[in-house]
């Protein structure tokens, strides 16, 4: 009997130094993992850094690049103020924006031209086309950037447009809650963030505005020229109006999100009305056409066989 109870502590204690055993070998091994991961995960962040570094200086030797040419090449057109605006409502506030820009179109108009001259070479055209063809490319490499900004500025006014109601019911839930205006701005630009990067942009730039010193007022009218569209200068004139005489702001918010919304239904309901009017284009060069063919092609046939009899 003593010789089993001892035998019974002996496994006892043996399975109680393996398990220990276990255990701090799997302690080990696990703070060897994370030690081993926290490694890992900082060495890919250290590359990720460098990546992006390495990344932003590509890109700033590029817009420098760029910025020389465009000062060297048309130094009248970076001072025109019509070109700045337009820059600034495609979302461009840096100041050498303006100078990238017409290096862009100048190094695009000789480099469309170049390909045309040497496309014309290997052809071999007469001298007429030729010349034709060289400055179709210039002028496409010429207004081809200034297309596409048309283009970005038309789809960054459309995207206010489109979410400004929803970031005004938001400021209006925020302001009933307790929150200033900057607050709220502020909150609205956190959670616009993820639905238009656009709107929160223009939003937190507003309150880092004021925070800066800058007064409400004024922040609010450079909000209104940096975006260029009817309805935010609509909202910054009552914002104004509403801090003047003390009015309740989520009051104007709501009446202003309200018209806002049905001002974008009304445009909703105008595309609308227009579908019938541009499918006409369609039907009459596509359609009428292969109807007429169907229809009236076995009588033709039939005809010509009985003119033929």
């Amino acid at each position: 009997m003593i010789y089993l109870v001892a035998l019974l502590v002996a496994i006892a204690v043996g399975l109680l130094v393996v398990g220990v055993g276990q255990f701090v070998v799997s302690t080990e091994s696990s703070t060897l993992k994370k030690r081993l991961a926290t490694v890992s995960v900082g060495q890919s962040e250290d590359r990720r850094i460098r990546e992006r570094r390495e990344r932003q200086e590509r890109r700033e030797a590029l817009e420098g690049f760029l910025q020389a040419v465009g000062e060297k090449v048309g130094p009248d057109q970076i001072k025109r103020g019509g070109l700045r605006e337009m820059l600034i409502h495609a979302g461009y506030r840096q100041p050498s924006a303006a100078a990238v820009f017409v290096g862009i179109r100048s190094l695009a108009a000789v480099a469309l031209a170049g390909g045309a001259f040497l496309l014309v070479g290997l052809v071999r055209l007469d001298f007429m086309p030729s010349m034709l063809v060289v400055t179709v490319g210039l002028f496409v490499g010429w207004m081809g950037p200034l297309y596409v900004l048309r283009a970005k500025v038309r789809a960054r006014k459309k995207e206010f447009r489109r979410t400004l109601p929803d970031a005004l019911d938001l400021m209006v839930v925020c302001v009933e809650a307790g929150l200033g205006l900057n607050q709220a701005l502020v909150k609205v630009g956190e959670e616009m963030e993820r639905v238009s990067p656009d709107v929160a942009d223009e939003f937190v730039l507003v309150s880092l505005e004021i925070r800066a010193g800058t007064p409400r007022e004024e922040a609010l009218r450079h909000l209104a020229e940096r975006t260029g569209t009817q309805d935010i200068r609509a909202l910054v004139s009552m914002l104004i109006q509403t801090d003047r005489f003390g009015t309740s702001i989520a009051e104007g918010l709501r009446v202003h999100s309200e018209e806002l919304r049905s001002k974008r239904q009304q445009a909703a309901e105008e595309e609308a009305a227009k579908i019938t009017v541009k499918m006409l284009i369609p039907l009459v060069i596509f359609v009428v056409p292969a109807i007429f063919i169907v229809i009236l092609g076995p009588a033709v046939f039939h005809f010509l066989e009985f003119q033929a009899l």
